[in-house]
């Protein structure tokens, strides 16, 4: 394991990862809105 972290260097594998992890996060909420039984926002 230690010598993956001598190829990437640890922290723009962990903003990376962030980032990615906020789209998919994102990208679900978007799919759920855009159907008409999970959007939370427009039913009482």
């Amino acid at each position: 394991m230690w010598r993956i972290w001598l190829l990437f260097d640890p922290r723009r594998v962990m903003v990376a990862q962030g980032v990615f992890l906020f789209a998919l996060a994102a990208m679900i909420h978007f799919v759920l809105l855009s159907t008409e039984r999970f959007n939370w926002l427009m039913n009482p």
